[in-house]
């Protein structure tokens, strides 16, 4: 059975006057470049059946703003506390826990996790301008599509296809 992973990176955040990286929140452009990914995400019928989020404010934020796009067909967002500030590693571990039934999962995480993690599933299959796009640069609210046909568990590197990325600019 396909499946389909998509890695989000949140939206534009604004900065911490207190020094709190943690519960920076989302700019008015930062939800604009949420809801434009939600609205991608509908256009391109790659609904989430589940959604991943890092615990901190500006990736809840994100979840929200594309879940209010989504509307009814919007899942309930997990948070995970190892998706903050966590390594390559510790997101395909994440990942490696999605639970067979789901066949479209949402990551939404932060930099360099998310491009980290991305450069390591991405197979020799992929869509290369993607890929070289992903690469070289990943603003917030880029999305990454890959599409993968092995089991969540067995998640691992160079074994999902890369067929989009695009970022909130392209997502309207």
């Amino acid at each position: 059975m396909s499946k389909t992973l998509l890695v989000l990176r949140h939206a534009e955040a604004g900065h911490s006057f207190s020094g709190d990286d943690f519960a920076r929140t989302l700019t008015e452009s930062g939800q604009a470049q949420a809801c434009q990914v939600g609205r991608w995400l509908l256009g391109s019928s790659c609904v989430p059946e589940m959604t991943v989020v890092s615990s901190a404010m500006r990736t809840r934020q994100t979840s929200i703003w594309i879940s209010h796009v989504l509307g009814d067909q919007a899942p309930t967002a997990e948070l995970d506390d190892r998706i903050y500030l966590g390594s390559e590693a510790q997101l395909c571990s994440v990942l490696n826990e999605t639970p067979e039934t789901v066949s479209t999962l949402l990551l939404i995480a932060h930099m360099p996790g998310v491009q980290e993690l991305s450069m390591r599933l991405t197979s020799a299959e992929s869509q290369e301008s993607a890929a070289l796009e992903m690469a070289t640069q990943w603003p917030p609210a880029g999305l990454a599509r890959f599409e993968l046909s092995k089991p969540w568990a067995e998640l691992d590197g160079r074994d999902a296809v890369l067929t989009d990325f695009v970022t909130a600019g392209s997502a309207r």
